[in-house]
Formats: structure tokens, C-alpha cells, sequence
């Protein structure tokens, strides 16, 4: 087996994943954000050069790269996606999101949406087709405006999408897309299948938004990647929990990837300590993103809020909060706040030495003593104090009237409070049948996770080897994989017609094979499972489960996916939830790839005083002088070891900041383990 690469590029660092056999190497590299390319380059070079060998060779001897990536994200934050002519059903236009949103402007302008005079009802009835010359009148209309790309959305496009086909075909037929002036064009129904006018709409919206900055930087990285000898295909991270190639990719799949990553990461995590529930918490340079896993199921939304944009495309559910590394901190009205503001990779905290002038959560780290100025990154990035402390000083303890030491103090207990308060909310919400289990990573997350942790209620807290990369590494354990979705609307009952869901699974079957075929396996190497979409007749609420293959061939599986249904949908019921509706059915084919398998490292031969390589003052709390703490190696810190806080453990990429009411032991995994010391 050759070499694995896998690359997670956020806001702040770019992190990469590296294996080879049972050899494993990390990196961790500026994001560079006027080219993703550079930095997905120099990460590659970074573990090429850990290896000892020419990036080239390095390439062609590896299996597989995958990709996951902040781009769509903050394509939207930023507001600099593709200028989109919308086109929508006559009545709707005011569904389009023409509205600015937390003070940015909106994804689209109110003159760039056209109505459309057509109708389709919701059994998939045509009652008015779109004419040709009135579609071609709007499209030029708005390429005249600007439009670089055309979104089509109509009402109940779901239920049929011949209008939103034929206005397609119109255009192509006028600007073929091997003219210099043709346009792409996307239709609602290639991105959903399911109801929700403004949800379709604006799933549709974000996804061409998001598109052209998308596909520039993956087809650059794969054309890179292929003039530096590497054979393959670039695989790309999608928010549903697998990976495909670029070509295979939609935009709107690529939104979270990177936290999606590592949500599916902490439950193999969570599996090995066999914790069904557990709370995930990614805290980086730029954002903190939370996720959980309840009876060993991945949090999952039918009806994502992507960035304030409600949509109807199914993913896996991530909470970001703008608490990271770099969240800037303020005073309002003789108030601290921090975040949701970052200072992102450039300019970056004022300790960077990069231009930044405003005070960060890292600028606090690095005056408190949590943070050595001369060993951020393994010492590959020397910070600077005094710019840290200065500017702390200024915009900070100035207004404040406080000394430097407390306004540093009191920012990082604010960022703690924030990330703190919103895991107790989640902690409420999963129930108090089981204290969940705290699985945090990213680069600044071990130097904030036991005050989290205590201000959450939570009791224990796991941080694996790879902690600071961690969506990369949660990314090797992803297989290739594609989703399809089917229209149904079926009426659910033993006695029901099944036809319908047979030809729809025959039909994604045949769709899967062509798809899998490109990603170089065969059926024999794939493989297939199905989902239901079930919802009430007269509620909107709907849910998804897993189900038998071909369960409609065998009696007594219908029965026993009728009685399931029924238990999704009313839990508390005893009986089957009246009025079932087979709404859509979404079909997986998955092929197995190479994965990095997490493998029990030996006992400790030496006691933990070993790994002791110096001291360094650090203040621990406001209104007290600092207190002069041991610093511990991780690379030396293995299984057996034990320490009680307050202390700190180092690595060339993060720092573990231990309280002194902590206490950390390393398991068999060379996982740390921290938990609360009993009071009593």
C-alpha cells in the first residue's frame, strides 16, 4: 500500500494527514486566502519533506488524497460569491434571498430575479409551460445585468422538473457551452428533491453562489497535483460523510466539510471508549464548530441553516460559533466581548507579527504563559510578545482599567463562557439518560477544554494524538461515496404498491453504477444502502431512517419498516403513526478506500517525570501573580502516564492547558483523558 494524503484547509492553518504503512506524519501550514492552492501545495511539500522525499515521488506513490475545505463557507461570510440571475415561477420573486442579512448585502439583488410565467401542481401535473421567447428575453436580461451564472427554481419542481428542464435546454440551445459567451445554468431539482419553496430556492441560490470559486480552486489543485506525477483523482470531503471526486462534487456538498470530517472522527472516537453520545468540538484559528453524536448516530438536519440561509438539502448538522484562536476581542460600552470577529490567517492575532491590530483569543493565550512564543508550531513560527501584550494593553486593559494579565484572563474566560454555555445547551437538549462524553480537537482546543468542559457539566474529556489535525485525520477514515434521492409521495401501508419505490431503486442503482464506475470500482466492490423519507399526511414534519434493501419483496420486512416509520415519526406512540407518507427515497453507494487504522501503542517504560522539559510562569487566574508550572512533552507523554493539574503538555502543534482540579492519564490509544478531580 502507498502513501495517503489528507488535507483540511481552514480558515486560519491547513492542516495535513499523512500514512504510510504504520508510519504516520502531521503538518500544519498557513492558509494562504488570496490562493487555497498555495497553502494545499505547501502542505503536501510540508509532509514530503517529513518523509525525507521529493513531493513529486511523494505523489506518485500515493493512493489517495482527500480534500475537505473552508471555501463555501466563507464564499458566503464574505459575500464575494458569483453575481446569479434567478429565474422563478411568477409570484415567488420575493422568495429569492434579496434581503441584506446581518448588515451584508444579499446573495442576490432584487433586479437580478425574473418571474416566470409557468405551473406545475403538486402531482407532477404541467398546467402552464414556460415560453421559449419570454424564458430567452429574462436570460438575456440578466446576463445584460451582469449574471454570470443562471439559477432556475420553480414551484414544485420536485414533484416534476420538466419546466425547469425546458428552460435549461432553451438556453443551452442559444449559448452552447462551448461558445465564450455561454453561462452555466442550475435547476432546484439537481440539488433537491424535497418541498420548501424558499428552501429549494435558496439551496439552489447558495450552491451556484459558491460554484465558480469552488470549482476554479479544485480543478487548479487537480491540474497541480497531476504536473507534480500524481496519477490519480483529487477526492473531495461532502458534508453527507463521504468523499468523491471533483467532478462528481456539487458545491453545496462541500459547505462544513471539514467539521463534518471531524463530527465522524469523534464517534469512531467515542466508539472505542463505548460512549453512544457524545459532544463534538472543533475549536481552530477561526470558529468553534460543535456537533454530537446520540446512540451512535452522527447529528443530522433534514433542514440545515447554512449561514442563515434555511435549505432543503439533507447534511450532517455542525453549530459553528465565532470562538477560535483568532476571535477578536473588544470592549462595547465598558463591556468585554470576543468574537464572532476573527482575525483569520491575514492579518492573523497581533502576535503573528503579520499586521494584525487587534487583540485575540491567542494574543491572551501567549500573555498568559499558556502559549511559548518560541515554540507555536514546533517552533516553525516564533510569536511575539510584546506585540500581544501591547495591543492587549491598549484596546483592552486600557478601557477596562485592569491590569494586562486580568484583561488577557478575562478574555479567555470569556471565549470559555461562550463555547461552555452552548455545549450545556446541547448537553440539555441529547437528555440526562447519559452524561455525554467530550471529544475537542483543533489547534486551540486544548488549551480551553477543561474550563468548556466544567462550565458544560461535563466530566470527561478525551483529545486524541492528532488533535490539532484532526479533520484531516478524521477524513482518512471516509470512504468514496454517492447519494441519490428519488421523488415517492407513496402513502405508507402493508398494503401498499411498492412499484414505485422498486423502479425509483432500480433507477439510482443503474445512476450509481455509471458514478462508481468513474470512481474506479466496480458493483462487486460497492456497497448499497437505502433511506426513507416519511412524514405525516397533514404535518410537515418529516424523518429519515435506515431500511432493509428491497424490504418491499418481503411481507414481514414491510411490516417491520411500517412499525419503524411509525416510531420515527411518533416515538411515544404505541401504535403506528396514522397517515404515513413515503416522501423520497435516498439511496448510498459506498466503496472502501485505504484508512489509517488507529493501532494500541506499549506501556510507558519511564514514569511521566521523563517527559518533563521545563517550567514556565503562567497566570491562572484574575488579581494573582503567576504561578510557575511544569511543562511536559506530549511526543513523550504515552500509555500508563499520569499527571494532576495545574500543568501544561506541549507538542509541535497545540498546548494542553491543565487546570488545577484536572487530572490527565494517556490510554492504550495514547489518547489523553482528562477529568474533573472530585472536590470531596
Amino acid at each position: 500500500m502507498g502513501y495517503t494524503i489528507d488535507i483540511d484547509t481552514g480558515g486560519t492553518f491547513t492542516d495535513g494527514f499523512f500514512v504510510v504503512k504504520d508510519r504516520v506524519e502531521t503538518v500544519k501550514v498557513p492558509t494562504t486566502p488570496h490562493d487555497l492552492t498555495v497553502c494545499f501545495l505547501e502542505c503536501i511539500k510540508a509532509g514530503a519533506e517529513r518523509f525525507g522525499i521529493m513531493i513529486d515521488d511523494l505523489l506518485h506513490q500515493t493512493d489517495i488524497i482527500r480534500f475537505s475545505n473552508t471555501i463555501g463557507t466563507n464564499t458566503i461570510i464574505e459575500r464575494d460569491g458569483s453575481r446569479i440571475g434567478l429565474m422563478v415561477t411568477k409570484g415567488c420573486e420575493t422568495l429569492a434571498p434579496i434581503h441584506n442579512q446581518d448588515g451584508k448585502p444579499p446573495l442576490i439583488l432584487p433586479e437580478m430575479v425574473i418571474g416566470i410565467d409557468e405551473a406545475m401542481d403538486i402531482s407532477g401535473n404541467r398546467i402552464i409551460s414556460p415560453d421559449g421567447s419570454a424564458v430567452m428575453t429574462a436570460a438575456q436580461e440578466l446576463i445584460d445585468r451582469g449574471a454570470r451564472c443562471l439559477v432556475v427554481a420553480f414551484s414544485n419542481s420536485e414533484h416534476n422538473n420538466v419546466n425547469e428542464r425546458l428552460v435549461q435546454k432553451t438556453i443551452k440551445n442559444e449559448y452552447p457551452r462551448d461558445f465564450l459567451g455561454s453561462v452555466p445554468v442550475f435547476l432546484s431539482s439537481d440539488i433537491s428533491h424535497r418541498s420548501g419553496k424558499t428552501e429549494r430556492i435558496n439551496a439552489a441560490v447558495l450552491n451556484a453562489y459558491i460554484h465558480n470559486k469552488l470549482a476554479r480552486l479544485l480543478y487548479k489543485a487537480g491540474e497541480t497535483l497531476r504536473q507534480k506525477s500524481y496519477p490519480k483523482n483529487l477526492f473531495i470531503v461532502h458534508n453527507n460523510g463521504a468523499v468523491a471526486r471533483v467532478a462528481k462534487t456539487r458545491a453545496i456538498n462541500t459547505y462544513n466539510s471539514g467539521p463534518v470530517a471531524g463530527l465522524s472522527g469523534a464517534r469512531l472516537i467515542g466508539q472505542m471508549y463505548g460512549a453512544k453520545t457524545l459532544i463534538s468540538a472543533d475549536m481552530g484559528g477561526t470558529s468553534c464548530d460543535l456537533g454530537f453524536v446520540y446512540n451512535n448516530q452522527e447529528s443530522y438536519t433534514l433542514l440545515p441553516d447554512v449561514e442563515g440561509f434555511p435549505i432543503n438539502v439533507p447534511m450532517m448538522a455542525i453549530r459553528a460559533l465565532g470562538a477560535g484562536g483568532g476571535s477578536i476581542a473588544r470592549v462595547e460600552e465598558g463591556r468585554l466581548k470576543v468574537g464572532p470577529q476573527s482575525a483569520g490567517a491575514l492579518p492573523g492575532p497581533a502576535c503573528f507579527g503579520l499586521g494584525g491590530q487587534e487583540p485575540t483569543v491567542t494574543d491572551a493565550d501567549l500573555v498568559l504563559g499558556i502559549l511559548d512564543p518560541a515554540y507555536f508550531l514546533g517552533g516553525s513560527m516564533v510569536l511575539n510578545y510584546e506585540k500581544a501584550r501591547d495591543v492587549i494593553a491598549r484596546k483592552i486593559a486600557g478601557p477596562l482599567g485592569i491590569s494586562v494579565e486580568d484583561a488577557a484572563w478575562k478574555i479567555k474566560a470569556e471565549v470559555d463562557r461562550i463555547m461552555g454555555s452552548e455545549i450545556a445547551g446541547l448537553k440539555h437538549r441529547l437528555g440526562k439518560d447519559e452524561m455525554p462524553l467530550l471529544v475537542i480537537y483543533g489547534g486551540a482546543g486544548a488549551a480551553h477544554c477543561c474550563n468548556i468542559a466544567k462550565i458544560a457539566g461535563l466530566k470527561k474529556i478525551v483529545i486524541t494524538p492528532f488533535s490539532a489535525i484532526f479533520s484531516a485525520f478524521s477524513s482518512s477514515t471516509m470512504d468514496v461515496g454517492h447519494f441519490y434521492t428519488s421523488r415517492i409521495d407513496l402513502p405508507f401501508t402493508k398494503a401498499c404498491d411498492f412499484t414505485v419505490i422498486k423502479n425509483a431503486v432500480l433507477a439510482m442503482e443503474k445512476e450509481a453504477g455509471r458514478d462508481m464506475r468513474g470512481e474506479g470500482f466496480s458493483m462487486e466492490e460497492v456497497h448499497l444502502g437505502l433511506e426513507l423519507f416519511v412524514k405525516e399526511a397533514d404535518n410537515n414534519h418529516e424523518v429519515k431512517f435506515d431500511v432493509d434493501y428491497h424490504f418491499y419483496n418481503d411481507s414481514d420486512k414491510t411490516a417491520q419498516t411500517l412499525q419503524k416509520a411509525g416510531t420515527f415519526l411518533n416515538p411515544s406512540a404505541a401504535v403506528n403513526a396514522p397517515n404515513m407518507v413515503i416522501t423520497m427515497a435516498s439511496l448510498k453507494a459506498a466503496a472502501k478506500v485505504p484508512h489509517y487504522m488507529i493501532k494500541k501503542v506499549p506501556e510507558a517504560s519511564r514514569d511521566v517525570g521523563h517527559a518533563k522539559k521545563g517550567s514556565r510562569n503562567v497566570f491562572l487566574e484574575t488579581g494573582n501573580k503567576a504561578m510557575e508550572l511544569p511543562v511536559y512533552d506530549r511526543s513523550l507523554i504515552t500509555n500508563g502516564h499520569s499527571l494532576t493539574g495545574p500543568g501544561l503538555v506541549e507538542s509541535d502543534q497545540t498546548s494542553l492547558f491543565i487546570p488545577p482540579d484536572w487530572a490527565l492519564t494517556v490510554d492504550e490509544y495514547n489518547n489523553i483523558i482528562l477529568e474533573e478531580v472530585s472536590s470531596s
